[in-house]
This record gives C-alpha cells, structure tokens and sequence, in this order.
C-alpha cells in the first residue's frame, strides 16, 4: 500500500509542474524548423559570395549547424515548404508557417486535464493490481480526484470573483495572507 500511495505522490508532484509539459511538435512547427535550417544555409552561402567578415561568415555557419538541432528534434515535416532560393524563404507563405509555429510553440497542456488524466491513470493502474491495497489505492486515488475538481472550482471561483469585483481585489488579497507557502505555489501552479 505504501509503494502505491508513494507512486501516487509522486505523480502528482510530477503533474504538478506542468509548464515543463509541451505538445509534440505539429506539422508547422516541423516546417518552421526546416524552413529555418534552409534560411541558415541560405544565409551561409549568401555571406560567403557577398564576401562578408570572416566574423559574419562564422556566425551563419554556427546558425546552420545550430538550427540542425531543432530539425532532429522536431523531426522532418511530411510536406516540405518550398525553400530552395532567398525568395523562398522570404516569402508569404514562409513568414505564415513561421507565424503560425510561433503561436503554437507558446501552447501548453492544460493543468487540470493533465491532472485527471494522470489520477485516472492510477486508479486505472491500481484496478489492474487488484487486492485490498488496489481498492484501498483505487479509493484514495479517486478521493484525491474529487479534491482536485474542487480546488479547480475554488481557484476558477476566485479568479472569476476577482473578475467581477475588481475593486475587492485587495481586500481579496489580504483575505489569503494566511495561506502556507506550499498553498500559494500550488494555487499559483493552477492559475496559470
């Protein structure tokens, strides 16, 4: 029971710091990688043939080794933007894949989804292992849900408050200064 209940702990701690969670790259995103590695070696070979500092030569030949990173790490897209010339990647629909990657680089996993679906996750787990700790693991686990939808309410009640009452904000405030540390950094986790 106690190697479950510690399981469970930690995936909620794990959980708990989502902003480290980030979709797997898009269709765009790996476009706009690819688009930036051709932009790099475009650069390269236009500052080689406009002679330009050796210093300046050097950076953009950093920047096509750099940006061969982000192409391994996002993977290559399925369809291929047409890159070939400086143009190309000048281009409208360049800077519209680039746009478009940038909006979605910034989007991040919902806390509270993440959150149930990982205690739904345990309760499914310890389902599996049956046995008095499985229930007894099932009955905690699923206990720790209904808390989770209700700190859920209460900080989505509150923001809504804070919303509506602007002029009560402070006093709001002022209201929480009893609150521990570790409840503030928890409150703070689920509001953003």
């Amino acid at each position: 029971m106690k190697k479950i209940l510690a399981g469970a702990v930690v995936l909620l701690a794990f959980v708990a710091g989502c902003d480290s969670f980030r979709f797997a790259p898009s269709e765009i995103q790996k476009q706009n990688a690819y688009l930036h590695n051709r932009t790099t070696a475009i650069a390269v070979d236009t500052a080689k043939a406009e002679s330009s500092s050796q210093k300046l030569q050097a950076l953009t030949k950093l920047s096509e080794v750099q940006s061969r990173a982000f192409v391994a790490y996002n993977g290559l897209p399925k369809q291929f933007p047409k890159a070939d010339t400086a143009d190309d990647v000048l281009g409208e629909d360049s800077v519209a894949i680039t746009d478009t990657a940038t909006l979605q680089s910034a989007d991040r996993p919902d806390v509270w989804q993440l959150t149930d679906s990982g205690l739904e996750l345990a309760i499914a787990v310890c389902g599996l292992a049956g046995g008095i700790y499985g229930t007894k693991a099932v009955s905690f686990l699923k206990q720790a849900k209904q808390k989770s939808q209700a700190l859920k309410e209460i900080v989505q009640g509150n923001e809504l408050f804070k919303k509506l009452n602007a002029d009560s904000t402070e006093a709001f405030k002022n209201a929480q200064q009893g609150q521990s540390a570790e409840t503030r950094q928890i409150v703070t986790e689920m509001k953003s």
